[in-house]
């Protein structure tokens, strides 16, 4: 898979995963880019310990698994983000 099919899949994964989580207005398409990417080989890590299959190109699958990982990835960031400077 080349470079702009994963700038495509990352911008779609990281956009859905965004509004799943309810930050996509803090986002814009970078974030959601780099999410999404992020959140691919996250979710194809994730998905390969438990024997499926990670991204295995620019196909409906891949994209479930990378808005998975994406997904996770946001609720971290979601729950650490909230969880500093929260301590006054």
């Amino acid at each position: 898979m080349g470079i702009i099919a994963y700038i495509i899949l990352g911008a779609l994964a990281g956009w859905i995963a965004s509004m799943l989580a309810g930050t996509n207005a803090q986002m814009g398409l970078l974030a959601n880019i780099i999410v999404g990417i992020i959140g691919a080989f996250l979710g194809g890590l994730l998905f390969s310990m438990f024997g499926g299959d990670g991204v295995t190109g620019f196909n409906l699958w891949s994209l479930i698994v990378a808005v998975v990982g994406a997904f996770i990835l946001l609720m971290l960031l979601k729950t650490f983000h909230h969880g500093v400077g929260n301590h006054a």
